[in-house]
């Protein structure tokens, strides 16, 4: 491993595993992270994420939302 992705650590999506930088395609993987504890709650992440960023949505929109016409 290249001294530059040292330390580096992937969540690959297909394998559904911690992985080094020479694992998976990066388009399977999200990543990089800093440990591995850190790449293995990735898909966590990624849910606290959406829902924050729904609530903000909703806030933005005034909790009425953009109805379809």
């Amino acid at each position: 491993m290249s001294d530059e992705h040292a330390g580096e650590y992937y969540y690959c999506l297909i394998h559904k595993t911690v992985e080094s930088y020479e694992g998976c395609k990066a388009k399977d993987r999200l990543g990089p992270y800093s440990s591995h504890a850190e790449a293995a709650r990735a898909l966590d992440k990624v849910e606290e994420n959406n829902e924050r960023w729904d609530k903000e949505d909703r806030a933005w929109e005034g909790d009425a939302g953009i109805e379809d016409k």
